[in-house]
């Protein structure tokens, strides 16, 4: 643990997981939807067993604008780490990564994690973090920042850890502005159900979840197929709902569904209003990522006499 950020504040309890020792700090209610956050608890210890190709699939696909290699001597932090996935596949290319979750999901990330000797693991919320300004070479947080009520200042407290020069990757749920009418329509039907079904008891909201994943997800992706094997060299299948999973696990679809239709609170952006959160919160030499899912990017804190 000799390459870790130090922590800038003591912890209120340590307890030992998996061989993991988890810290906890203390979480106030500044931007934080407490009801999301209990939710993604009971959504994670349900979906806490991912395996190493699922990983490493899904991994690259968010780390497409991210040179590893450059990444070797890095200090990292994982804003919102969940089950500690995006954490596991960037273990083995970073000096140190800490993960933090506000969560229940500390603990299936503690049994991920139990081997990775350079990660560190802490219960904080994003207007908490236990650690200085300006302490980390590298910050990610992927597909949490849309859950939280003020998106864009979160995104500004996970930037300020970032050191001048350091490299911070987000993504953040879309508001389908590359897709069509009918596309649209289709999500902004789905999005009257979901606001029902979030606020079903959680042994309920997750068998309705499942079913969705069943007559839903996986006909609309055996769709996609079928549309991509009769057009082989053309991406029209991209334009068929749900086909971002085609070539995905079972446990990845179940697993969105429960995300997508189970969350209490969600907020999607255009890319123009990512980038504009991005400059906003002191980011520069913005990239997006062409490719699914939409959007990630990744930017580079300015230096402190620009």
């Amino acid at each position: 643990m000799s390459q870790a950020v130090p922590y800038s504040i003591p912890a209120s309890k340590e307890e030992e997981i998996e061989g993991k020792v988890i810290s906890h700090f203390p979480i106030g209610d500044r931007n934080i939807d407490t009801v999301t956050v209990e939710s993604f608890g009971e959504e994670w210890e349900k979906f806490d067993d991912f395996d190493q190709q699922e990983i490493h699939q899904v991994g690259n696909e968010y780390f497409d604008i991210i040179d590893l290699e450059a990444l070797r001597e890095a200090r990292a932090l994982d804003v919102g780490c969940g089950t500690g996935r995006w954490t596991k596949f960037l273990a083995k290319h970073v000096a140190h990564i800490d993960a933090i979750d506000p969560s229940k999901a500390i603990y299936p990330a503690a049994k991920l994690l139990r081997e990775e000797q350079n990660v560190r693991l802490s219960v904080a919320g994003v207007s908490d973090l236990p650690f200085a300004n300006d302490s980390f070479d590298f910050v990610f947080s992927l597909g949490v920042l849309h859950h939280i009520p003020d998106t864009s200042q979160a995104m500004k407290d996970a930037v300020s850890k970032l050191r001048p020069g350091g490299q911070f990757l987000v993504y953040l749920y879309y508001s389908l502005d590359n897709k069509g009418a009918f596309y649209k329509f289709i999500f902004h039907c789905s999005t009257f159900f979901r606001r029902m079904i979030c606020k079903m008891p959680q042994g309920l909201k997750s068998v309705v979840c499942d079913i969705i994943a069943f007559t839903i997800y996986l006909p609309f992706i055996g769709l996609g197929k079928l549309v991509k094997a009769l057009t082989p060299n053309s991406k029209l299948y991209q334009k068929v709902p749900l086909s971002y999973y085609i070539g995905k696990s079972l446990n990845i679809v179940r697993n969105d569904a429960l995300d997508r239709f189970g969350t209490p609170l969600e907020q999607r952006f255009s890319r123009k209003e990512i980038e504009q959160m991005m400059t906003e919160a002191g980011l520069e030499q913005i990239r997006f990522s062409e490719n699914t899912p939409y959007w990630h990017a990744v930017g580079i804190k300015k230096s402190q006499n620009q």
